[in-house]
Formats: C-alpha cells, structure tokens, sequence
C-alpha cells in the first residue's frame, strides 16, 4: 500500500474534532484510509449497502444506534440527513466528556452535495479533509511538502527522481489512481473505461437526473479536451447544443466530485481594470483528461497540439497536491491574464509571499518568455523566487531570483 501523505492530516483531525470528513472523488482512495482506523477501534459501515442506506435515510437516530461510534460511515453522501442526528450524537457525548473528539469518520464522493447539512449542523465539530489522486511524490514514496520554489529541494528530488520527456508522458497518460498503481494487469484504457461509466451510471445520477448519457460523457470529452483553457460556458454550449444555464449546472456537478477544479484570475486593486476575469478549467487527474480527449497513448499526446496544455495540467495539478496533501483546503492559485494578452500561468500566494510561474514544455527559455511577470511589479505582496517550470533537467537562472527548474523537482 502506497503511503499518502493526508494520513497525518486525518490522525491530527481525529484527535481534535468530533468528526472528520474526507472528500474526494470516486477512487481515489478515501475508504482504503479510512479503513485502517478499523484497527483502532473504530465501527464500519457503507451507505453503498441499499439495506443500510434505505435505514439511514428513514430513520437517522436507529442507524445511529445500531452502528455505535467511533464509527466510518462511507459515503455518507447517500444519506445526507444523517447530519443532524450525528450533531445530536456529538452534543450528547460534548455533556459527559468535554474532549469529545474522533467519533465519527465520513468519506464521501460529492462534497458540495453535504456542504449545507456541514455550515447548518456541525459548524465548529467537523474536519474536513480533500483527498486527492496519488501525487508523484506519493508514488516514489518520497516526502511532500508544499511546494515553494525552493531550489535546494528542487534540485535535490529531480537529481534523485529524473523525468524525462517519454517518462513524462507516460505518467500523464496512465494518471494517477492508486488501483493502476496497485494492480498490475489493470489498464489504464480498462479502468478509465469502467470509471466513467460507473461515474455516469452512479454518482452523476445521484446529483441530477442526466437523461441524456451520451450527452453528458460527450460534454465530459470536450472539457477534457480544454484542460489549461479559459472556462467559457457560451462556447461549450454552442458545441455541445446545450443552454448555458445547463453547462453551468454541469460544470458544477464535476466540480462537486473533484473531476474538475478551477483556477480563478489573480486580482489586485492595481491591475483590476485590465484584468480577464474568466477562471480557467483543470482536470483533476491528467490520465482520466487523455482518455476522454482520445489523447492516452503516449506518443499521440506527445505530437499533439494538446501536449503543451497536458503538460501545464500536470504541474498545476502537482502543485495543488502538495498544498491538500498537507492540510490547505484552499490553497492561495491564481492565474493571470490581461486584456493585452499578458499571462502568467500559475501564481502562488503563501505566508505573505509571491511566486510566479509559467509552465513550458520544453527545455531552454529566456526572458522573454516570462515579460508578462513585469505585470504584477506594484502587487503588495513581497516576491519570492519566479519562473519557469519545464523539462529541463538543470536549474539555470534567467535574471536575480527568475529560474528555469526541471517540472521533475516540483
């Protein structure tokens, strides 16, 4: 069993929060972790069981009773009335023992579905915690931490862990579920395949009522083909034949389930006149993105027009995980783009600093490369260190405190 980061992230809530929640989307590992607190002590049951979901749903404070805490209760989305009498339970317990933290675990696929049984019923007792895709720093068994544009530990991990271009590639296609990394006679065409439907089938079926399928997955396709870009909800209505008002609705069902997430515009009272305010849309898991955008062979992908933006997927995306892997929910990303057309792709803001990063596909790179950084000189955050995220397999500097890094050390 690869060993994921959250885990301490989730020891730490269970020791000071009566519940702990872990969100994430389907398969990314969430029951397998919650699973080892069996040993400690802790009650098992999963709202997948039609008998135990139809109990939880009819009667709250039975369910309750029949599974005492400390208890896992997988895929609590099912049965999202189980909130309140949960909160009864937990105030309960709050009368006879003050300290009354690590009662109850609850996984669940569709977080935005629980957010108003969370804000109106556990206010202050819930923990939440967003689980990811594997990272690569997960799959070397290497340790993570948030990345900020040390050079130090940048050169250090891509020295130790090198990533060519055909590497790269690969890893982009294959994605980053632990079962592809955990059974070995599993493709990735066979588990994306059953992944989607089952998603479709399942999961989209749970949030609203999709009465056309292949419409929807077709939907699915075209946002993966659009991963890096700009989130317009006119033009991928246009395409698909759909209003906006039902892209919008769509959109925010694979937002919910962690299939999607979305960059939104640095703004600045200094530059907010100029600025595109559109935010840009990212797959979750680059591999699933290529299988839907037809672009899961390697060398398909690499000769594409795609390959660019595939590439700045997986930096984003890397980067993102380091920050939930340790416990930042909300991570402080931003991208930035004018109406002159000035873009810097990701900015980072963490502890009162700011980094500036493109992210490229290829390997030598000057400064004109990265001229839009000159757009954000009057911010009011202090500037750490900036650059450029590629292949390249050295650190080299463009100007005081501009680099090149290779993508490996991130």
């Amino acid at each position: 069993m690869i060993y994921r980061t959250i885990l301490k992230e989730i020891e730490l809530s269970i020791k000071s929060r009566p519940i702990t929640l872990i969100s994430g989307a389907r398969q990314v590992g969430k029951s397998t972790l919650a699973s080892i607190f069996i040993k400690k002590g802790f009650n098992y049951v999963s709202l997948d069981n039609s008998r135990e979901k139809q109990i939880a749903i009819d009667d709250p404070s039975l369910f309750l009773s029949l599974h005492p805490f400390p208890l896992i209760i997988d895929e609590i989305q099912k049965a999202p009335n189980l909130f309140e009498a949960i909160e009864e339970k937990v105030n309960e317990e709050k009368l006879k023992n003050e300290k009354n933290y690590g009662m109850y675990i609850l996984t669940s696929s569709q977080i935005y579905k629980l957010m108003k049984g969370v804000s109106e019923s556990n206010s202050g007792r819930i923990s939440i915690i967003h689980m990811s895709p594997l990272s690569r720093s997960e799959i070397l068994n290497t340790n993570e931490e948030t990345f900020d544009f040390d050079l130090k530990k940048v050169n250090e991990k891509s020295r130790k862990f090198p990533l060519n271009p055909v590497d790269l590639y690969k890893l982009i296609c294959k994605g980053f579920y632990p079962e592809l990394y955990s059974n070995d006679l599993l493709t990735s065409s066979r588990f994306y395949s059953d992944y989607v439907e089952t998603y479709i089938e399942r999961d989209v079926n749970d949030v609203i009522n999709i009465k056309d399928k292949l419409l929807f997955r077709r939907f699915m396709e075209l946002l993966a083909s659009l991963t890096g870009e700009e989130l317009i909800y006119d033009n991928i209505g246009k395409i698909i034949g759909i209003d906006t008002k039902t892209v919008k609705n769509w959109i925010s069902v694979l937002l919910s389930a962690d299939i999607i997430h979305l960059l939104e515009p640095y703004n600045d009272s200094s530059i907010v006149k100029r600025i595109v305010k559109r935010p840009k849309l990212y797959f979750s898991d680059t591999g699933l993105a290529a299988y839907l955008a037809r672009l899961d062979n390697p060398e398909t992908l690499l000769r594409s027009a795609f390959a660019g933006r595939f590439v700045e997927t997986y930096i984003i995306n890397e980067i993102r995980k380091s920050f939930l892997n340790n416990g930042i929910n909300n991570p402080s990303l931003y991208y930035y783009r004018d109406k002159n057309q000035n873009e810097i792709d990701l900015i980072i803001i963490n502890g009162g600093m700011m980094n500036l990063i493109e992210c490229k596909s290829g390997i030598k790179y000057s400064l004109s490369d990265i001229k839009a950084f000159k757009c954000l000189d009057k911010c009011s955050y202090l500037k750490g260190n900036c650059g450029i995220i590629s292949l390249t397999d050295t650190i080299y500097s463009l100007s005081n405190g501009i680099y090149v890094i290779p993508l490996s050390g991130i």
